[in-house]
């Protein structure tokens, strides 16, 4: 058939918008599909990461015992990229290039995720789920990028409103001193701005930061008369400035965003109370939601006697998002197939207003938003 020149540009240009993907068959078998994910568990030690893992392996033997998606079986392979970037790269391609997996998926903390996407971006692979809030997972839009938990953006302002109606007007900003951190500074920045407060106070920490170094850091907040110090992860670092404020007598509100706050608050112990945290799920230990109560039942079946947490529920979440995912994309599962159906207008429905969801040109995932503060028996009241 011939095409008309006047159709030919248009049909070209909306050719050439469309995500190249590498061979879609790669990771698919008639029984299964094979998922990569590299993950911060730092042998273990790595609490947050250890707890999103634990909720994503109790969603998804819990799915493949229903079936799996399309009679076959999801099979996880996780490498631990000890929270660092170019480690997290390496088993990125490594899982792509040399595993084979159908998909990348489900990272923790910016810069490793940052990493994983870029290593996608250039395999040509989806890469579905990272569990981070950087801002560039989302901006410029990623075609092969889908994240399901809402950015550190919305987190920030959140927070930052809350604060100023607690009548808090001078911020300071705990942040990497990395391109991820000096991006969440300029949306922390923006978010002040439009709430009419004060420029926030940087504060930037470089990996490796000593004890001296973070002395430094408290003396800066002790002069600059900061009321309220925010961080964008990092939980570890972040409890040892909290510790060694408290050391020097430098009093100021420390709110937080959620990744690590469960562990966060169980290191801190009295010295966490009355701090807010924002969060992107709901309360993992109470049952007033249809997905925590579907956590807690299913969690406490696969993963007999450990603790429920935020990160969790998060990995439980995502994991749900997933299967999802996949289940949407039909049971002729390919790469292809699979961007297209989220392409098309995806809706999953997590229960209780929360919904991820995507379509061409916008990856929002979820956008939801809560805050909790710590109370004086050291629980989380949202």
């Amino acid at each position: 058939m011939k095409i008309p020149r006047r159709l030919l540009l248009p049909l070209l240009l909306a050719v050439a918008a469309q995500p190249s993907l590498a061979q879609g068959s790669d990771g698919v078998t008639s029984t299964q599909v094979l998922i990569g994910q590299t993950i911060s568990l730092q042998g273990g030690k790595d609490e947050y990461g250890t707890a999103v893992l634990a909720g994503i392996e109790a969603y998804l033997q819990t799915a493949n015992r229903a079936g799996g998606a399309h009679g076959r079986k999801i099979v996880l392979k996780t490498l631990d990229d000890d929270a660092k970037p170019a480690i997290a790269e390496a088993n990125a391609r490594k899982l792509v290039q040399q595993d084979r997996v159908f998909l990348l998926f489900g990272s923790i903390e910016g810069g490793p995720s940052t990493a994983v996407m870029n290593a996608a971006i250039d395999l040509k692979v989806p890469f579905f789920a990272p569990i981070a809030g950087s801002p560039g997972l989302r901006k410029p839009h990623q075609p092969l990028v889908f994240p399901v938990r809402a950015e550190h953006l919305e987190e920030f302002r959140a927070l930052l409103a809350y604060a100023q109606k607690t009548g808090i007007t001078r911020p300071a900003f705990f942040r990497a001193d990395s391109e991820t951190g000096r991006q969440h500074l300029a949306n922390f920045q923006a978010v002040c701005a439009a709430l009419g407060m004060q420029a926030p106070i940087d504060l930037p920490f470089a990996s490796g930061i000593t004890d001296e170094q973070l002395d430094a850091v408290a003396a800066r907040i002790a002069s600059t008369g900061a009321q309220v110090v925010i961080n964008h992860g990092s939980a570890g670092v972040y409890e040892r400035l909290i510790r060694r404020a408290a050391a020097r007598n430098v009093h100021t509100n420390f709110f937080g965003v959620n990744s690590g706050s469960s562990q966060l608050v169980r290191h801190l112990g009295n010295a966490a109370r009355g701090m807010v945290f924002s969060q992107v799920v709901p309360s993992p230990w109470e049952r007033k939601t249809a997905i925590t109560r579907e956590y807690q039942e299913a969690f406490a079946r696969e993963k007999p006697g450990q603790d429920f947490s935020y990160g969790s529920l998060e990995g439980f979440l995502t994991a749900k998002a997933l299967v999802a995912a996949l289940r949407l994309a039909g049971p002729k599962l390919t790469r292809e197939q699979f961007v297209q159906a989220l392409d098309n207008g995806a809706v999953f429905d997590m229960g209780d207003r929360l919904k991820v969801t995507y379509k061409a040109g916008d990856h929002s995932g979820l956008t939801n938003v809560d805050l909790a503060i710590v109370t004086n028996d050291l629980r989380f009241r949202h």
